[in-house]
Parts: structure tokens; sequence; C-alpha cells
């Protein structure tokens, strides 16, 4: 496939991705009022129209045949009315409309990784036709259209424009009869495009051939007699017309009034189908003020002003904006100029800072994205496994404007819906007797929230339902040959922290806890991938929740440069509180011996990376040095340093694969970054070096 197809296709995914996620929300959200309003017909009548015709210009029948009978189905619930379907067949509207989209979807994944689209739909088509049979009370649904397509597929030979208009003028009082260029191919894939982009004007109207996305023969009648639109005012002609002229490959077109044309003479009548107008002329007929047409192409222009990008070029940009941070580092703390007072020389180095931070600035946030896409698509996931589990659960969402970006939103979406299921399937209780009994509301609850914490995000699953059990857990990972100490050793959150390991799940029979565990390693090595961490809380009987910590971007960070010994380190700023200097006085020691800081009324332990390390120091006695108090998630403590040497904004560069069979991450170190003398600083993650230090 060339690189325009290539790009069709990405548009056609993005587009259709697009459309199903917007219907999915649309749909959950009608479940919930049980009602489709009226909006919501014409929305859905639109996405399927819209899906149809770009899935016909490309050829994927499937997807076209799909959508179309979607489409008539609405059409029909559209002229009817929403209130001419009694309860069941809503209900059933529901399911089939559901399961529709899921058909849909399921074929654009295949296309998404270049599967063959399915070739027998006569199942979900026939599924479909049997429901509008059924609301319709008849199989002749369908009847006026046919009726009228032989009219328009096939005129006679020797019939004029005139006529075919004169035909089909008790619709419409007017009439556009449009030429495509002559040899441009495809006429009526270009003629439903024009359609698609009438529609978007939200003006009512019609057009003749009506089957030109699906019908390859209605070409030749285009090129012979053209292709007509039926026009109801004449301020809906010149809105017409306007979009007309923006298309491609338009040759001609002629306004045609049956009206009128009916009074004129043969000889003028007989001239009709060899429309000669140019382009413009009509719309200098036009009865449309030019300060309205200004307005219109204003309109088109706002339209233009969003467009979609390969996420791979915005990688490709912030990769180059982070070589862009390394090399004005480099320049401006170059070893050649130190010493030398060189005052417009740092003017310069200033002003290139400043630019340098506002385009990093602009290349992060193009990758920033609203979490709410991840987030709606688990109101689908609740509701489907309420209906088979018959469970009654709401499902609650707080912060879902919440921005990160883009790659790590796809990498945590499957996580987060595991959580979800596990939370559905395991954590409410099967039946709403066991939850009166319990003291709790009939209807089960599940809480999807994400807030900003300075450069994280943080997402927690929880619900209300019966908790874990951790005497029950710990016994099932000793079974499993899965602990490493003696089980009194082992602390709440230790043993909850069991379910994330490799093996812990079996094929037990389920019980209150079991299912928990069923791929939650895989769960975490998906956020730890990405630099975030996951933990769990629970209370038997109250109910449970998973928090995910997420860095809002895992490529530009502020950082604090610090030296112990000959070694460079450096810390995100994010997890810095505060930097100190203490006397020796005021360090005290904990029952095991471990030295402790009181700041601000409150005790935190000490870790000193030249021990922690095994670095050779140049500072020891702890007033010579500095403390840093640093924080992550639920813990607190501070770092002895020997210097502090700066704040500046890092390029985050990942480990060495080969390194990860040392688990060094483990041990709080997380990537690395090149510094202004082309040296190498290690970046520390404060939360596993404390994991690690064991205080």
């Amino acid at each position: 496939m060339d690189n325009g197809m290539d790009n069709m296709l990405d548009m056609y995914l993005f587009e259709t991705n697009s459309l199903l996620e917007q219907l999915d929300e649309l749909l959950i959200e009608a479940e919930k009022n049980e009602e489709f309003t009226t909006d919501d017909v014409n929305e859905i009548f639109r996405a399927m129209h819209t899906i149809k015709g770009s899935s016909a210009m490309m050829e994927f029948n499937s997807l076209m045949t799909i959508a179309h009978r979607i489409e008539d189905l609405f059409f029909f619930v559209r002229e009817n009315g929403i209130d001419s379907l009694n309860s069941t067949d809503k209900s059933e509207l529901f399911n089939l409309t559901f399961k529709s989209t899921d058909v849909l979807r399921g074929e654009v994944e295949k296309l998404e990784n270049n599967e063959p689209l399915t070739t027998n739909i006569d199942s979900i088509t026939s599924e479909i036709n049997s429901f509008l049979n059924k609301i319709s009370g008849t199989e002749e649904a369908e009847a006026p259209v046919q009726e009228e397509t032989p009219e328009v597929k096939a005129p006679g030979g020797s019939e004029s424009a005139q006529k075919l208009v004169e035909s089909l003028g008790s619709k419409c009082p007017f009439f556009l009869q449009i030429f495509f260029d002559e040899g441009c191919g495809m006429e009526n894939l270009r003629a439903f495009m024009l359609v698609n982009a009438l529609h978007g004007t939200e003006l009512e109207f019609e057009f003749y051939p009506e089957d030109v996305e699906s019908n390859g023969a209605t070409s030749e009648a285009i090129i012979d007699h053209g292709f007509f639109v039926g026009l109801h005012t004449e301020e809906d002609v010149t809105k017409a017309i306007a979009v007309v002229e923006e298309q491609g490959s338009i040759q001609t077109y002629e306004v045609i009034h049956p009206e009128v044309k009916k009074q004129e003479e043969p000889a003028k009548e007989a001239s009709a189908p060899k429309a000669t107008v140019p382009v413009a002329e009509p719309v200098k007929g036009s009865t449309q003020p030019a300060g309205k047409e200004a307005t219109g192409a204003q309109s088109q222009h706002a339209k233009q002003s969003l467009l979609s990008v390969n996420l791979s070029k915005l990688d490709a940009l912030q990769a180059i904006v982070g070589e862009i941070v390394i090399t004005e580092s480099m320049v401006a703390s170059s070893p050649e100029l130190q010493g030398l007072k060189l005052d417009t020389f740092l003017k310069n180095t200033r002003q290139l800072r400043k630019l340098t931070d506002d385009l990093q600035d602009i290349s992060m946030s193009l990758r920033m994205v609203s979490i709410s896409g991840t987030f709606q698509k688990m109101n689908r996931i609740v509701r489907d496994m309420k209906k088979a589990l018959n469970k009654d659960v709401r499902l609650t969402i707080i912060g879902e404007d919440t921005e990160i970006d883009k790659t790590i939103v796809d990498s945590i979406s499957d996580p987060i819906m595991h959580i979800v299921r596990n939370s559905m399937d395991h954590g409410i209780e099967t039946t709403k007797e066991e939850r009166i009994a319990a003291g709790k509301d009939p209807q089960g609850e599940l809480i999807l929230s994400a807030s900003h914490t300075g450069s994280e995000v943080i997402i927690s699953v929880s619900d209300d339902g019966q908790g874990m059990d951790t005497e029950k857990i710990l016994a099932k990972a000793a079974r499993n040959g899965l602990l490493t100490k003696p089980e009194s050793e082992y602390s709440k959150k230790e043993i909850l922290s069991l379910l994330m390991l490799p093996g812990f799940s079996t094929n037990e029979e389920v019980t209150e806890f079991s299912g928990r565990g069923v791929g939650m390693d895989v769960v975490k090595k998906n956020v730890e991938s990405v630099g975030g961490t996951i933990s769990i809380t629970s209370e038997l009987g109250q109910g449970s929740c998973t928090t995910l910590k997420i860095p809002l971007t895992m490529a530009i960070v502020d950082g604090m440069e610090i030296r112990v010994g000959k070694t460079i380190f450096t810390i995100p700023i994010s997890n810095i509180r505060q930097s100190i200097k203490i006397a020796r006085e005021n360090v005290l020691h904990d029952a095991k011996g471990n030295e402790i800081v009181k700041i601000m009324d409150e005790f935190y332990p000490i870790i000193r990376l030249h021990e922690f390390y095994n670095i050779e120091p140049e500072v020891t006695q702890i007033e010579d040095g500095i403390l840093i108090w640093v924080e992550a998630g639920d813990h607190s403590y501070c770092m002895f340093v020997d210097e502090l040497l700066g704040e500046r904004q890092i390029v985050v560069k990942p480990l060495p694969s080969y390194l990860n069979s040392f688990n060094i991450k483990d041990y709080g170190i997380s990537g690395c970054t090149i510094l202004g003398d082309g040296n190498i600083s290690i970046i520390l993650e404060v939360m596993n070096l404390y994991n690690a230090a064991n205080v």
C-alpha cells in the first residue's frame, strides 16, 4: 500500500474509532435514562451514515453493510418516533445496537492488525433486518426506495435532464445538476463524498442516484446525466452551492427549477442536459448576500483548525526537543567558558533557555490527552458485566478531564480494564441480599477516579464490596510456595502485594478473594513499564481499592543534581520537599539504631547514599553535608548527600535492556540523563530506593 493509501487508512481508522467511542458513551447514557432522545437517534443515524460512506469509499464491505443496516433501522425510528416502540422493543434496540457496534469494532481491529475482514456477516445483518421487520410490522419498509431507484439508476438514454427532474420534482422544488471532471473516475464515490459534505451543513436534501455509495454502476448514469441534489428553498440552494464549490473534480453545475422550466420553450428544455455554466457563475446570481457567503467560508476555516497527527511524528519531535535541551545545556556549561566574563553570551544563553523551555512545554502539551476516553470505556465493561453477572452496580467517574501523556494512556488502558473486571466479578457481592445483610446499599458502587499531584497522576479503582481476607491470601501464597519469610512477619500491606506475584492464582473454585490475582502480575508489569507504581488496600467486608501512580510523562522532567563522592545523581524535583543542613546533635536513633531526624514535629529516617550504593564519600559528617527531604507515595525520608549542584531540565534516557536482568530498578535507579559536560547522571527513583533500603 502506498503512502497516500496509508494516510487514508489512518484517517479512516481514527474517524471510525472516534465515532464508535462516541456511540458507546451515547448508548450507555441513554440506557441509564432508559430512553433514546430525538438527538440520540439523529446522532446514531449520522454516525452510521458516516461510517457507511467512508467504509464504502475504502471498499470495506462488511463495515459498510452493517453500518447501512443500522442506519436503516434508526431511519425508521427517526421517522416514526421512539414512542412507537414498546419497552421490550427499546431494550432489544439497545442490545442490538451495542452488539452491532461491537461487531464494527471487531472489524476495525482486524484492519489495525492487517487481518482480513469477515466475509460472512449474515448473522448480524439478519438480526438487524428481523428486528426492523418486527417493529415496522411489514417486510415492505424498503419498497418505496426500490420503486424510485430504477428511475434514477438507469434513466432512458433519450430522456432529458428536464424530464428526469420533473419525475423527481414532487419532493423538491429546486435541483442542482452537477457534472464531474471528464475522466476523473469513481464518479459515484465522488458524488457520495459530496453528499457527506452536504450532511455536515445540516441541510435537508435528496440526492439521485440514491445508491451511489454501494452501486458502482451509477457512475455511468452520473457521467451521462449528472448527479442531482434536490433542495427545498433558495437559501438551501445557496448553501449547497458554497459546499459544491469547495469540492474537487467539479466541472460544472446548474440550478434547475422544474416549475419554471415547464413554462420555458422546448429549445431551452432540450439544452438542459448539457450544463455549460461555469462553476463560479451561479454564485453571482445567488439570492444570498455576500456577507453570508463570507461567513460560510469562515466556518469552513474553523473546521480546519484541528488536525490529527500520527503519534510517531510526535515521538520524533519529542526526541529532537530532548536533544536540543541537552545541546543547550552543553553550550551553557562548556568547560572552556568557565571563569570568563561574557555578559552578552550569558544574556543570550538565558534567552535560549527560555525559548527551549517554551518549546519543550509546547511539545509536551501536544502529547497530553484527557483520560476520559479510557474511563468511558469502563462504562461499557460495567454495563456488560452487570447483565452477565446479574449484579446491580453503578460506576462513578471522578476526574475524567485529567490529562496524561498519550503513550502512557495507551499503556494503562488494559491494566485499568483488568482491575475493573476483578472488582465487578470478585469484589461486589453476588446478590443484593448479601449486601443488605451486611448493612449496605443494595446497589453496589464502583468508583474510578483520577487526579494530579505534582508530576504524577493518581488513578484509583475502588469498590464497596466484600473486601479481601488477608489470612486466606497468606495461606494460599504459602501453599503455592511464594513466601520468602515466616507468615507471622508479613504485614497486611505485604500480604495484599502477594496478589501481584506471578503464579499466585490457581484454578481453584472462586472464593471471596480468588481471581483478584489473575493476571495482576501482568498489570503490575505494565504499570511499572511506564514508570508507575501500583498498590492495593482492602478492608474485609467494606471493599477494596487499587491505586496506580503514573508519571505525567517520561520524556523531559525537572531534576535536581546532587553529588555523592565523585558520582552525580539526579532527583526529580517533584519528589523534593526541602533541603536542609542540620547539626550532629539533631540526629536521633530509632530502636533498631537507624538514623532519624525531626522535621516539623515529625520524625523521618535518613538514608546515606554513599553507604547504600557503596560509594567512596568526600563527606561523612552529617553537619558537613546536606539532607534532602524527599517524598513519594506514602513514604517520606531524608537523603544524605555531599553537595547540591543545582536544578536542571533533564532528558530521561532509558537504561540498556541487558541491565534489567540485574533488577537495578528495584534499587532506586530509574534511568539516566546526559549532563552538560557529556557525563552521565543516574536518575533516582525515590520510592524504590526507600523500599530497597528497608528502613
